[in-house]
This record gives C-alpha cells, sequence and structure tokens, in this order.
C-alpha cells in the first residue's frame, strides 16, 4: 500500500502513524501529536541522514518503506543496524561509542560523530574478536559488540546513570527554569542530552544531572590583548589549569576563542536577590560591595540583561581579608611572607601559585586584617 508524501505543516493519521515509528527507532522524543512540527522534521532527517536518503525532511514513499521495514515484525530484517565508518553521524554513532567505551575502548565523548577516535576504537575491538580490523562498523562487528555488551552485569551499564535523574518537559518550562530548579546549568543539561538549541518540546524526557562529576567551569570568550596569565588571574586560577581544561600545548590565543575556566562554586559563598523592576547588574553590584563580573560569572550569565522575578546568586566575602600587592624588582615570595607576618604556603595557596616565580607587576593578595590597595614604596 502506497502513503502520501509528509511535510512540515501536515496533520492527521499518518503522521501519527511516521512519529510512532520514528519514536520506536529512536529518533522521536516527544509525544505522539499527529502535527508535523520541528521535533518531527528533525526526527525525518536524522533518519534520512542515517540511511543514505536525500535529506529534504519530506516524507516518501521510499522512506516509509524504510519505516514500515524496520517496524514491522512480520518484514523486518533481522538487523536494522546501519553500516558506520568514519564520518557517520547521528544516534547509533553516540550507541556505538556508548557499547565501545562501557567495554573500555573508547575514552572519548558520546558526541554522536564517527571521527579518528571512534574508527581507532572500533579496530581495537575488530583485532580482539577477531574480526577484519577495518573501523567499519557492519552486521559482525554489531552482533559481537551487542553479543559482549548485553552479557555484562547490570550495575556496570548503569555507571554512566548514576548522578542522573529524567524530567519530563511540561508547558511554559524552559532550560533556564529547568537549571534553576535542579541546581544545574543550562550548558551541563544540554551536552548531557546532545541539545543544540535551547528549544523544547512538550513531553520530551531530559537527563538532568544530579551531581557534580567534573570540576565546576564557566566560559570566557578571548579579547584582544588577553593573556593566559591575565585570565588565570581575573578568574583566581592558574594558567595550567586553563590549559590542562583546554587540551592546550602553548600560551597562545585567538580573539574569540571560547575557554572553559575551572571555578570553585562549592567554596564561594552566596546569598540570593530576586531582580526587582529598574535593577541592574551595576546597581546590585553596588549595593552588595561586589562586580559586575563576579555576579555574571556566579550566574553564567552571558550579558548584562536582566528579568523581573530572576533570582540572581550574590557572592558573599567570608574569607580572611587581604591586601593587593604589586611586585617589584627584587622581591621574592620569602621576603614579602615575612615583611606581611605570613607564610610562603599561605601567599601560593591564596594566589594559586604552583611555582616561588614572580613577575614584576604581578599583583598578589596578602592576607591582612584591613583590605586596602598597597602600591608598594611606589609614589603613585
Amino acid at each position: 500500500m502506497d502513503n502520501k508524501n509528509l511535510q512540515l505543516g501536515d496533520s492527521g493519521e499518518e503522521v501519527k502513524i511516521l512519529q510512532e515509528k520514528l519514536k520506536i527507532l529512536g529518533y522521536y522524543n516527544p509525544i505522539v501529536t499527529g502535527s508535523f512540527g520541528p521535533a518531527t522534521l528533525e526526527g525525518v532527517k536524522a533518519f534520512q541522514r542515517e540511511y543514505g536518503l536525500e535529506e529534504t525532511g519530506i516524507v516518501n514513499q521510499e522512506m516509509w518503506n524504510l519505516l514500515f521495514s524496520f517496524t514491522d515484525p512480520a518484514i523486518a530484517p533481522i538487523s536494522v543496524l546501519p553500516n558506520l565508518s568514519i564520518g557517520s553521524t547521528g544516534s547509533f554513532v553516540g550507541d556505538l561509542q556508548t557499547k565501545l567505551k562501557t567495554l573500555l575502548y573508547y575514552t572519548g565523548p558520546i558526541n554522536n560523530n564517527f571521527d579518528l577516535e571512534t574508527e581507532n576504537a572500533v579496530k581495537r575491538f575488530q583485532y580482539n574478536n577477531d574480526i577484519t580490523a577495518n573501523g567499519i562498523v557492519n552486521d559482525t562487528t554489531w552482533d559481537r559488540l551487542n553479543a559482549l555488551y548485553g552479557n555484562l552485569n547490570p550495575c556496570v551499564l548503569d555507571q554512566e546513570e548514576q548522578g542522573i535523574t529524567t524530567y519530563t518537559v511540561k508547558s511554559g518550562d524552559t532550560l533556564y527554569a529547568i537549571a534553576s530548579r535542579f541546581n544545574t546549568t543550562v550548558d551541563a543539561i544540554k551536552r548531557l542530552n546532545n541539545l543544540t538549541s535551547n528549544t523544547l518540546q512538550i513531553g520530551q524526557v531530559l537527563k538532568i544531572p544530579t551531581e557534580e562529576k567534573e570540576e565546576s567551569t564557566t566560559t570566557y570568550t578571548v579579547k584582544r590583548g588577553d593573556t593566559l596569565y591575565a585570565i588565570a588571574s581575573r578568574f583566581n586560577t592558574t594558567v595550567d589549569a586553563i590549559k590542562r581544561l583546554n587540551n592546550l600545548t602553548s600560551n597562545t590565543l585567538q580573539i574569540g576563542q571560547v575557554l572553559q575556566i575551572p571555578t570553585e562554586e562549592q567554596e564561594e559563598s552566596s546569598t540570593t536577590y530576586t531582580v526587582k523592576r529598574g535593577d541592574t547588574l551595576y546597581a546590585i553590584a553596588s549595593r552588595f560591595n561586589t562586580t559586575v563580573d563576579e555576579i555574571k560569572r556566579l550566574n553564567n550569565l552571558t550579558s548584562n540583561t536582566l528579568q523581573i522575578g530572576q533570582i540572581l546568586k550574590i557572592p558573599t566575602s567570608n574569607n580572611m581579608n587581604y591586601i593587593s600587592y604589586i611586585v617589584v624588582n627584587g622581591d621574592t615570595l620569602y621576603a614579602i611572607a615575612r615583611r606581611y607576618n605570613t607564610t610562603v604556603d599561605t601567599i601560593k595557596k591564596l594566589n594559586n601559585l604552583t611555582s616561588n616565580i614572580l613577575q614584576i607587576g604581578q599583583v598578589l593578595k596578602i592576607p591582612s586584617a584591613n583590605p586596602i590597595f598597597y602600591f608598594n614604596d611606589l609614589n603613585l
């Protein structure tokens, strides 16, 4: 029986059938509505990509035939898993990466992209299982991979799901509201669910991180004149920490480059403030004796725009007071520590220093009972 072509904007029983079959195959997550909307279009295109069809977003008879052959038990082939090789993308690649990672052949991210690292993992798996190690995932490789994966103890399979809960999107939900509710970030939710936009669908099921498995980070876009040292000082971290987190092999930066910056939010004391009509970040920062940058960093804000009723975290200082000291020619950590009746280790810890080397003009935080800005013996 022939089925009519379907495209964005269509509705009816055949759209429901389409959505049900896409859902079975993992290309459609929301509830079945019978309306061909953006989520259905995205699922159709993903299916077409993975099975070598022209990516039109229009469901023609060729696609209908594939959908029925994959989901009708009476005519379904033994395996509906596609051949995968370098350059392939989509949920099947993500499934491949997940299984290879669980079996300890793959250490990279689950990013749905069949890259060189994925290919090398496939070759290692094939070699160890007496399969031609060509890096191409065919029925033989899928069958062996699924057999080994299926034999694992369930507790091993659940390891990556620890610290994760699920949430079903409701009318009016936004990623920002969901992130705030579960004390996480929009970026963390998008990364965990492989989302490329902030658009949500009612009925969509999201994975939500419930505990921080990795170090907390924020992002920073490199501007003209920036150096790794200046950025590290601004965010109270080290050059080595930034380089390690971003896999940098040199200190060279590019204008517009986006860096991940380690933060220590768990040690940072804060209070909350609800935005009122007329509030600005500058006014709030002045009121709480902090800075606009600190508020933006703590709340992962990328602009100065505020919304009435928005809840902000405001940094508060409950740490030791300190002065700012500018290093001059001849200074050593030992000499500075003796001068201010403290220790070298205390100064290094407060400034996240990994060595005793100082640079002229470098600004150090020095423990003090009364914070002031000290310009050494210079008459400034």
